[in-house]
Protein backbone atom coordinates (compact mmCIF):
# COMPACT_ATOMS: atom_id res chain seq x y z
CA UNK A 1 0.00 0.00 0.00
CA UNK A 2 1.46 3.35 -1.02
CA UNK A 3 2.05 5.81 1.77
CA UNK A 4 0.69 9.34 1.34
CA UNK A 5 3.02 11.96 2.74
CA UNK A 6 2.17 15.64 3.02
CA UNK A 7 4.68 17.96 1.38
CA UNK A 8 3.75 20.78 3.76
CA UNK A 9 6.58 21.69 6.08
CA UNK A 10 6.31 23.19 9.58
CA UNK A 11 6.72 26.96 9.97
CA UNK A 12 9.61 26.32 12.31
CA UNK A 13 11.45 24.63 9.45
CA UNK A 14 11.42 27.82 7.39
CA UNK A 15 12.30 29.96 10.41
CA UNK A 16 15.37 27.77 11.09
CA UNK A 17 16.33 27.78 7.40
CA UNK A 18 16.15 31.60 7.17
CA UNK A 19 18.33 31.79 10.27
CA UNK A 20 20.89 29.65 8.41
CA UNK A 21 20.69 32.10 5.49
CA UNK A 22 21.60 35.06 7.71
CA UNK A 23 24.39 33.20 9.47
CA UNK A 24 25.91 31.76 6.31
CA UNK A 25 25.77 35.22 4.66
CA UNK A 26 28.09 36.47 7.39
CA UNK A 27 30.27 33.37 7.70
CA UNK A 28 31.15 32.80 4.04
CA UNK A 29 31.57 36.51 3.36
CA UNK A 30 33.90 36.79 6.38
CA UNK A 31 35.82 33.64 5.40
CA UNK A 32 36.65 35.14 1.99
CA UNK A 33 37.27 38.57 3.56
CA UNK A 34 39.68 37.17 6.12
CA UNK A 35 41.73 35.25 3.55
CA UNK A 36 42.22 38.19 1.18
CA UNK A 37 42.49 40.76 4.03
CA UNK A 38 45.39 38.93 5.67
CA UNK A 39 47.32 38.54 2.39
CA UNK A 40 46.54 41.98 0.91
CA UNK A 41 49.21 44.64 1.20
CA UNK A 42 48.86 47.39 3.79
CA UNK A 43 48.55 49.87 0.91
CA UNK A 44 45.46 47.93 -0.26
CA UNK A 45 43.92 47.94 3.21
CA UNK A 46 45.14 44.50 4.31
CA UNK A 47 47.56 43.19 6.93
CA UNK A 48 50.36 42.51 4.46
CA UNK A 49 51.07 38.94 5.58
CA UNK A 50 52.01 36.01 3.31
CA UNK A 51 49.61 33.81 1.34
CA UNK A 52 50.80 30.87 3.45
CA UNK A 53 49.74 32.65 6.64
CA UNK A 54 46.42 33.54 5.02
CA UNK A 55 45.88 29.89 4.07
CA UNK A 56 46.62 28.68 7.60
CA UNK A 57 44.29 31.24 9.20
CA UNK A 58 41.54 30.31 6.76
CA UNK A 59 42.11 26.65 7.59
CA UNK A 60 41.92 27.38 11.33
CA UNK A 61 38.61 29.17 10.91
CA UNK A 62 37.15 26.21 9.02
CA UNK A 63 38.67 23.65 11.38
CA UNK A 64 37.57 25.10 14.68
CA UNK A 65 34.08 25.96 13.49
CA UNK A 66 33.75 22.19 12.98
CA UNK A 67 35.43 21.15 16.23
CA UNK A 68 33.60 23.24 18.79
CA UNK A 69 30.10 22.04 17.74
CA UNK A 70 31.07 18.78 19.46
CA UNK A 71 31.21 20.60 22.80
CA UNK A 72 28.07 22.55 22.01
CA UNK A 73 26.36 19.25 21.19
CA UNK A 74 27.07 17.88 24.65
CA UNK A 75 25.44 20.96 26.18
CA UNK A 76 22.31 20.69 24.01
CA UNK A 77 22.07 16.91 24.35
CA UNK A 78 22.33 16.83 28.13
CA UNK A 79 22.21 20.28 29.77
CA UNK A 80 20.37 23.12 27.99
CA UNK A 81 17.73 23.26 25.26
CA UNK A 82 19.21 23.96 21.82
CA UNK A 83 16.93 26.91 21.03
CA UNK A 84 18.45 28.91 23.91
CA UNK A 85 22.03 28.26 22.79
CA UNK A 86 21.51 29.44 19.21
CA UNK A 87 21.07 33.21 19.86
CA UNK A 88 24.06 33.13 22.24
CA UNK A 89 26.12 31.55 19.47
CA UNK A 90 25.08 34.23 16.99
CA UNK A 91 26.05 37.02 19.41
CA UNK A 92 29.49 35.45 19.89
CA UNK A 93 29.95 35.33 16.10
CA UNK A 94 29.02 39.00 15.86
CA UNK A 95 31.63 39.85 18.50
CA UNK A 96 34.20 37.95 16.43
CA UNK A 97 33.42 39.92 13.28
CA UNK A 98 33.71 43.15 15.29
CA UNK A 99 37.19 42.01 16.40
CA UNK A 100 38.20 41.60 12.74
CA UNK A 101 36.72 45.03 11.98
CA UNK A 102 39.24 46.55 14.41
CA UNK A 103 42.13 44.12 13.75
CA UNK A 104 45.58 45.66 13.28
CA UNK A 105 47.56 42.41 13.34
CA UNK A 106 47.22 38.65 13.13
CA UNK A 107 46.14 38.54 16.79
CA UNK A 108 42.90 40.40 15.95
CA UNK A 109 42.08 37.79 13.30
CA UNK A 110 42.86 35.00 15.74
CA UNK A 111 40.36 36.52 18.20
CA UNK A 112 37.79 36.44 15.40
CA UNK A 113 38.56 32.77 14.72
CA UNK A 114 38.06 31.89 18.40
CA UNK A 115 34.80 33.80 18.86
CA UNK A 116 33.26 32.69 15.56
CA UNK A 117 34.22 29.08 16.31
CA UNK A 118 32.63 29.24 19.77
CA UNK A 119 29.50 30.81 18.28
CA UNK A 120 29.27 28.18 15.56
CA UNK A 121 29.61 25.50 18.23
CA UNK A 122 26.39 26.75 19.79
CA UNK A 123 24.56 27.32 16.51
CA UNK A 124 25.15 24.92 13.67
CA UNK A 125 24.51 21.40 14.98
CA UNK A 126 21.74 22.71 17.24
CA UNK A 127 19.85 24.28 14.34
CA UNK A 128 20.33 21.15 12.20
CA UNK A 129 19.04 18.95 15.01
CA UNK A 130 16.00 21.17 15.61
CA UNK A 131 15.11 20.85 11.93
CA UNK A 132 15.33 17.05 12.20
CA UNK A 133 13.07 16.98 15.27
CA UNK A 134 10.41 19.12 13.59
CA UNK A 135 9.51 16.23 11.23
CA UNK A 136 7.64 13.22 12.56
CA UNK A 137 7.82 11.48 9.16
CA UNK A 138 11.47 10.73 8.49
CA UNK A 139 10.82 10.01 4.81
CA UNK A 140 10.62 13.80 4.39
CA UNK A 141 14.13 14.41 5.71
CA UNK A 142 16.13 13.97 2.47
CA UNK A 143 14.02 16.62 0.77
CA UNK A 144 13.93 18.82 3.89
CA UNK A 145 17.70 18.90 4.29
CA UNK A 146 18.24 19.47 0.58
CA UNK A 147 15.86 22.45 0.78
CA UNK A 148 17.63 23.65 3.93
CA UNK A 149 20.91 23.47 2.01
CA UNK A 150 19.45 25.84 -0.57
CA UNK A 151 18.62 28.35 2.17
CA UNK A 152 22.20 28.02 3.42
CA UNK A 153 23.46 28.88 -0.01
CA UNK A 154 21.03 31.75 -0.54
CA UNK A 155 22.83 33.37 2.37
CA UNK A 156 26.24 32.40 1.02
CA UNK A 157 25.42 33.68 -2.47
CA UNK A 158 24.12 37.05 -1.32
CA UNK A 159 26.95 37.42 1.18
CA UNK A 160 29.88 36.69 -1.11
CA UNK A 161 28.34 38.56 -4.07
CA UNK A 162 27.48 41.73 -2.16
CA UNK A 163 30.58 41.74 0.05
CA UNK A 164 32.83 41.22 -2.98
CA UNK A 165 31.48 44.47 -4.44
CA UNK A 166 31.41 46.39 -1.14
CA UNK A 167 34.99 45.41 -0.30
CA UNK A 168 36.23 46.98 -3.54
CA UNK A 169 34.40 50.23 -2.77
CA UNK A 170 34.56 50.54 1.02
CA UNK A 171 37.42 48.27 2.09
CA UNK A 172 37.64 45.02 4.01
CA UNK A 173 37.05 46.41 7.50
CA UNK A 174 33.67 47.93 6.67
CA UNK A 175 32.52 44.54 5.39
CA UNK A 176 33.43 42.80 8.67
CA UNK A 177 31.12 45.32 10.39
CA UNK A 178 28.31 44.39 7.98
CA UNK A 179 28.80 40.71 8.86
CA UNK A 180 28.50 41.50 12.57
CA UNK A 181 25.25 43.43 12.07
CA UNK A 182 23.78 40.54 10.05
CA UNK A 183 24.28 37.93 12.80
CA UNK A 184 22.95 40.28 15.49
CA UNK A 185 19.77 40.63 13.41
CA UNK A 186 19.70 36.83 13.07
CA UNK A 187 19.74 36.41 16.87
CA UNK A 188 16.67 38.67 17.15
CA UNK A 189 14.96 36.74 14.33
CA UNK A 190 15.51 33.40 16.04
CA UNK A 191 14.14 34.51 19.39
CA UNK A 192 11.09 36.04 17.69
CA UNK A 193 10.35 32.63 16.09
CA UNK A 194 10.50 30.50 19.24
CA UNK A 195 6.73 29.97 19.02
CA UNK A 196 7.08 28.30 15.61
CA UNK A 197 9.29 25.53 17.03
CA UNK A 198 6.61 24.27 19.42
CA UNK A 199 8.32 22.25 22.15
CA UNK A 200 11.35 21.34 20.03
CA UNK A 201 14.61 22.54 21.54
CA UNK A 202 13.13 23.63 24.88
CA UNK A 203 14.76 20.73 26.69
CA UNK A 204 18.00 18.81 26.13
CA UNK A 205 17.73 16.36 23.21
CA UNK A 206 18.08 13.34 25.49
CA UNK A 207 14.44 14.08 26.28
CA UNK A 208 11.87 13.40 23.56
CA UNK A 209 9.60 16.41 23.94
CA UNK A 210 6.78 14.71 21.99
CA UNK A 211 6.77 11.45 23.91
CA UNK A 212 4.78 10.37 26.95
CA UNK A 213 6.77 11.21 30.14
CA UNK A 214 6.55 7.64 31.43
CA UNK A 215 7.78 6.33 28.06
CA UNK A 216 10.71 8.77 28.16
CA UNK A 217 11.57 7.72 31.71
CA UNK A 218 11.64 4.05 30.71
CA UNK A 219 13.57 4.69 27.49
CA UNK A 220 16.33 6.57 29.29
CA UNK A 221 17.07 3.41 31.27
CA UNK A 222 17.40 1.25 28.14
CA UNK A 223 20.98 0.74 26.85
CA UNK A 224 21.81 1.05 23.17
CA UNK A 225 20.84 -1.99 21.12
CA UNK A 226 23.29 -3.74 18.83
CA UNK A 227 21.54 -2.17 15.83
CA UNK A 228 21.93 1.31 17.32
CA UNK A 229 25.62 0.64 17.92
CA UNK A 230 25.98 -0.52 14.30
CA UNK A 231 24.33 2.67 13.14
CA UNK A 232 26.71 4.77 15.24
CA UNK A 233 29.61 2.87 13.63
CA UNK A 234 28.15 3.56 10.17
CA UNK A 235 27.88 7.28 10.92
CA UNK A 236 31.51 7.36 12.05
CA UNK A 237 32.62 5.42 8.94
CA UNK A 238 30.85 7.82 6.55
CA UNK A 239 32.36 10.70 8.53
CA UNK A 240 35.85 9.28 7.92
CA UNK A 241 35.24 9.28 4.18
CA UNK A 242 33.96 12.80 4.49
CA UNK A 243 37.43 13.85 5.66
CA UNK A 244 38.74 13.03 2.18
CA UNK A 245 35.89 14.94 0.58
CA UNK A 246 36.21 18.09 2.67
CA UNK A 247 40.01 18.32 2.49
CA UNK A 248 39.79 18.57 -1.30
CA UNK A 249 36.62 20.67 -1.27
CA UNK A 250 38.11 23.38 0.96
CA UNK A 251 41.50 23.18 -0.72
CA UNK A 252 39.80 24.12 -4.01
CA UNK A 253 39.39 27.76 -2.93
CA UNK A 254 43.13 28.31 -2.44
CA UNK A 255 44.25 27.69 -6.05
CA UNK A 256 41.36 29.92 -7.15
CA UNK A 257 42.65 32.79 -4.98
CA UNK A 258 46.41 32.28 -5.30
CA UNK A 259 47.09 30.36 -8.57
CA UNK A 260 44.33 31.31 -10.97
CA UNK A 261 44.04 34.83 -9.50
CA UNK A 262 46.33 37.07 -7.45
CA UNK A 263 49.57 38.70 -8.56
CA UNK A 264 50.59 35.83 -10.86
CA UNK A 265 47.13 35.07 -12.23
CA UNK A 266 47.05 31.96 -14.41
CA UNK A 267 43.48 32.75 -15.49
CA UNK A 268 41.89 35.78 -17.11
CA UNK A 269 39.26 37.22 -14.73
CA UNK A 270 38.07 40.05 -16.96
CA UNK A 271 34.88 40.11 -19.01
CA UNK A 272 35.21 43.06 -21.34
CA UNK A 273 36.33 45.88 -19.04
CA UNK A 274 34.81 44.32 -15.92
CA UNK A 275 37.10 42.48 -13.51
CA UNK A 276 35.24 39.63 -11.83
CA UNK A 277 35.76 39.61 -8.02
CA UNK A 278 37.34 36.36 -6.84
CA UNK A 279 34.62 36.12 -4.16
CA UNK A 280 32.22 35.38 -7.00
CA UNK A 281 33.69 31.89 -7.26
CA UNK A 282 31.96 31.28 -3.90
CA UNK A 283 28.89 33.01 -5.35
CA UNK A 284 28.90 30.55 -8.27
CA UNK A 285 29.02 27.67 -5.80
CA UNK A 286 26.17 29.17 -3.80
CA UNK A 287 23.83 29.91 -6.72
CA UNK A 288 24.34 26.40 -8.07
CA UNK A 289 23.49 24.98 -4.63
CA UNK A 290 20.33 27.10 -4.54
CA UNK A 291 19.26 25.71 -7.92
CA UNK A 292 20.30 22.13 -7.27
CA UNK A 293 18.87 21.83 -3.73
CA UNK A 294 15.17 21.51 -4.66
CA UNK A 295 16.02 19.64 -7.87
CA UNK A 296 18.06 16.96 -6.10
CA UNK A 297 15.61 16.87 -3.18
CA UNK A 298 12.77 16.04 -5.57
CA UNK A 299 14.97 13.55 -7.42
CA UNK A 300 15.84 11.65 -4.22
CA UNK A 301 12.15 11.52 -3.27
CA UNK A 302 11.16 10.27 -6.74
CA UNK A 303 13.94 7.69 -6.81
CA UNK A 304 13.05 6.45 -3.32
CA UNK A 305 9.49 5.81 -4.54
CA UNK A 306 10.64 4.03 -7.72
CA UNK A 307 10.56 0.21 -7.99
CA UNK A 308 14.36 -0.05 -7.73
CA UNK A 309 14.49 2.33 -4.77
CA UNK A 310 17.02 5.00 -3.89
CA UNK A 311 20.81 4.83 -3.77
CA UNK A 312 21.90 4.07 -0.24
CA UNK A 313 23.89 6.63 1.74
CA UNK A 314 27.19 4.91 1.07
CA UNK A 315 26.58 5.01 -2.69
CA UNK A 316 25.64 8.69 -2.50
CA UNK A 317 28.79 9.40 -0.54
CA UNK A 318 30.85 7.59 -3.18
CA UNK A 319 29.11 9.49 -5.98
CA UNK A 320 29.83 12.84 -4.31
CA UNK A 321 33.53 12.00 -3.91
CA UNK A 322 33.69 10.83 -7.55
CA UNK A 323 32.26 14.14 -8.81
CA UNK A 324 34.79 15.99 -6.67
CA UNK A 325 37.55 14.00 -8.36
CA UNK A 326 36.22 15.00 -11.79
CA UNK A 327 36.43 18.66 -10.81
CA UNK A 328 40.16 18.35 -10.17
CA UNK A 329 40.61 16.73 -13.57
CA UNK A 330 39.19 19.98 -14.97
CA UNK A 331 41.80 22.06 -13.11
CA UNK A 332 44.64 19.80 -14.23
CA UNK A 333 43.45 19.91 -17.84
CA UNK A 334 43.14 23.71 -17.71
CA UNK A 335 46.74 24.01 -16.57
CA UNK A 336 47.96 21.79 -19.42
CA UNK A 337 45.87 23.58 -22.06
CA UNK A 338 46.88 27.12 -21.05
CA UNK A 339 50.58 26.48 -21.59
CA UNK A 340 52.39 29.74 -20.81
CA UNK A 341 49.30 31.89 -21.24
CA UNK A 342 46.21 32.52 -19.16
CA UNK A 343 43.34 30.07 -18.92
CA UNK A 344 39.84 31.16 -19.83
CA UNK A 345 37.48 31.88 -16.95
CA UNK A 346 35.22 29.15 -18.37
CA UNK A 347 37.57 26.54 -16.86
CA UNK A 348 36.97 27.99 -13.39
CA UNK A 349 33.21 27.87 -14.03
CA UNK A 350 33.29 24.22 -15.18
CA UNK A 351 35.39 23.32 -12.14
CA UNK A 352 32.83 25.06 -9.90
CA UNK A 353 29.97 23.14 -11.49
CA UNK A 354 31.52 19.71 -10.82
CA UNK A 355 32.63 20.79 -7.35
CA UNK A 356 29.09 21.89 -6.47
CA UNK A 357 27.48 18.77 -7.92
CA UNK A 358 29.70 16.67 -5.68
CA UNK A 359 28.89 18.84 -2.67
CA UNK A 360 25.14 18.71 -3.25
CA UNK A 361 25.13 14.92 -3.55
CA UNK A 362 27.41 14.49 -0.55
CA UNK A 363 26.77 17.12 2.09
CA UNK A 364 23.04 17.68 2.81
CA UNK A 365 22.24 13.96 2.81
CA UNK A 366 24.73 13.40 5.59
CA UNK A 367 22.48 15.36 7.96
CA UNK A 368 19.48 13.36 6.76
CA UNK A 369 21.35 10.07 7.29
CA UNK A 370 22.16 11.02 10.87
CA UNK A 371 18.66 12.33 11.63
CA UNK A 372 17.23 8.98 10.44
CA UNK A 373 19.59 6.58 12.16
CA UNK A 374 21.22 8.25 15.17
CA UNK A 375 19.80 7.20 18.56
CA UNK A 376 17.43 10.01 19.59
CA UNK A 377 19.31 10.73 22.81
CA UNK A 378 22.56 11.22 20.85
CA UNK A 379 21.28 13.07 17.78
CA UNK A 380 23.26 16.30 18.28
CA UNK A 381 26.39 14.39 19.23
CA UNK A 382 26.13 12.35 16.03
CA UNK A 383 25.51 15.55 14.02
CA UNK A 384 28.72 16.87 15.54
CA UNK A 385 30.66 13.70 14.69
CA UNK A 386 29.74 14.42 11.07
CA UNK A 387 31.03 17.98 11.28
CA UNK A 388 34.01 16.94 13.42
CA UNK A 389 35.39 15.26 10.31
CA UNK A 390 35.57 18.71 8.74
CA UNK A 391 37.76 19.84 11.65
CA UNK A 392 40.44 17.37 10.58
CA UNK A 393 39.96 18.46 6.97
CA UNK A 394 40.18 22.11 7.93
CA UNK A 395 43.38 21.64 9.91
CA UNK A 396 44.89 19.75 6.97
CA UNK A 397 44.07 21.59 3.77
CA UNK A 398 46.12 24.72 4.43
CA UNK A 399 49.26 22.70 5.18
CA UNK A 400 48.58 20.40 2.21
CA UNK A 401 48.29 23.41 -0.09
CA UNK A 402 51.63 24.78 1.18
CA UNK A 403 53.26 21.37 0.64
CA UNK A 404 51.97 21.02 -2.92
CA UNK A 405 53.56 24.33 -3.99
CA UNK A 406 56.86 22.54 -4.62
CA UNK A 407 55.31 20.34 -7.35
CA UNK A 408 53.91 21.14 -10.81
CA UNK A 409 50.32 22.35 -10.50
CA UNK A 410 48.83 19.98 -13.08
CA UNK A 411 50.40 16.89 -11.48
CA UNK A 412 49.04 17.89 -8.07
CA UNK A 413 45.55 18.32 -9.51
CA UNK A 414 45.59 14.95 -11.29
CA UNK A 415 46.94 13.23 -8.14
CA UNK A 416 44.10 14.66 -6.03
CA UNK A 417 41.62 13.50 -8.69
CA UNK A 418 43.05 9.97 -8.58
CA UNK A 419 42.85 9.76 -4.77
CA UNK A 420 39.22 10.93 -4.81
CA UNK A 421 38.09 8.61 -7.60
CA UNK A 422 39.81 5.53 -6.10
CA UNK A 423 38.23 6.28 -2.70
CA UNK A 424 34.82 6.58 -4.35
CA UNK A 425 35.26 3.26 -6.16
CA UNK A 426 36.20 1.42 -2.95
CA UNK A 427 33.22 2.83 -1.08
CA UNK A 428 30.82 2.01 -3.92
CA UNK A 429 32.05 -1.60 -4.13
CA UNK A 430 31.44 -2.22 -0.42
CA UNK A 431 28.28 -0.09 -0.16
CA UNK A 432 25.94 -3.10 -0.11
CA UNK A 433 27.64 -4.72 2.85
CA UNK A 434 27.91 -1.42 4.69
CA UNK A 435 24.22 -0.70 4.16
CA UNK A 436 23.36 -3.83 6.12
CA UNK A 437 24.78 -2.13 9.20
CA UNK A 438 21.86 0.27 9.21
CA UNK A 439 19.17 -1.56 7.24
CA UNK A 440 19.50 -5.37 7.34
CA UNK A 441 17.45 -7.49 4.96
CA UNK A 442 13.85 -7.45 6.24
CA UNK A 443 12.99 -11.08 5.40
CA UNK A 444 11.56 -11.70 8.88
CA UNK A 445 9.03 -8.83 8.89
CA UNK A 446 5.97 -10.91 9.78
CA UNK A 447 7.69 -12.49 12.73
CA UNK A 448 8.78 -9.06 13.97
CA UNK A 449 5.28 -7.65 13.65
CA UNK A 450 3.95 -10.57 15.66
CA UNK A 451 6.59 -10.02 18.33
CA UNK A 452 5.99 -6.28 18.36
CA UNK A 453 2.26 -6.72 18.88
CA UNK A 454 2.34 -9.43 21.51
CA UNK A 455 5.41 -8.78 23.63
CA UNK A 456 5.96 -6.03 26.16
CA UNK A 457 8.70 -3.50 25.55
CA UNK A 458 10.80 -4.98 28.35
CA UNK A 459 10.63 -8.45 26.80
CA UNK A 460 11.61 -7.12 23.38
CA UNK A 461 14.66 -5.44 24.89
CA UNK A 462 15.68 -8.72 26.51
CA UNK A 463 15.26 -10.44 23.16
CA UNK A 464 17.86 -8.10 21.65
CA UNK A 465 20.64 -9.79 23.59
CA UNK A 466 19.50 -13.29 22.61
CA UNK A 467 18.48 -12.71 19.01
CA UNK A 468 20.51 -9.78 17.72
CA UNK A 469 20.10 -10.62 14.06
CA UNK A 470 16.34 -10.99 14.30
CA UNK A 471 16.04 -7.73 16.23
CA UNK A 472 18.22 -5.86 13.73
CA UNK A 473 16.14 -7.09 10.83
CA UNK A 474 12.83 -6.23 12.44
CA UNK A 475 13.42 -2.88 14.06
CA UNK A 476 14.30 -1.38 10.70
CA UNK A 477 10.88 -2.07 9.17
CA UNK A 478 9.66 1.19 10.63
CA UNK A 479 12.47 3.01 8.77
CA UNK A 480 11.79 1.00 5.61
CA UNK A 481 8.14 2.05 5.66
CA UNK A 482 9.09 5.67 6.25
CA UNK A 483 11.57 5.76 3.40
CA UNK A 484 9.30 4.09 0.89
Amino acid sequence: MEKNVSNQKPRGFYAACISFSFERFAFYAAKWLMTVFVAASIMDGGLGLSTGEAARMSANLVAFTYLLPLFGAYISDYLVGARYLIPIGLILMGAGFLAAWKAESASGINVMVILVSLGTGLFKSQNNAIIGRLFTDKSQLDEAYSTQYSFVNIGSFIGTTVIGILAAKHGYRFCFLICAIIVFIDAIWYIANYKNFGNVGKKPFKINENADPDEVKNKEKVPLTKLEKNRIFAIILVSLFSIIFWIFWYLASLPVLFHWAGETAAANWTIGSFEVPTSWFDSLNAILCIILGPVLGSYWTKKANSPKGDFNMFQKTALGIFLLGLSYIVFGTAEVVRGNGQASLIWIIIFGIFLTLGEMVFSPLGNSFIAKYAPSQLITTMMSVWVLAVFFSGKSYGAIYDYTQQFPFDKVMFTIAAIAIISAAVLWIFSGKLQKLVEPNAADKKEYEKLHKTEKTEDIEKTVDKENIKTEETIIFESDDENN
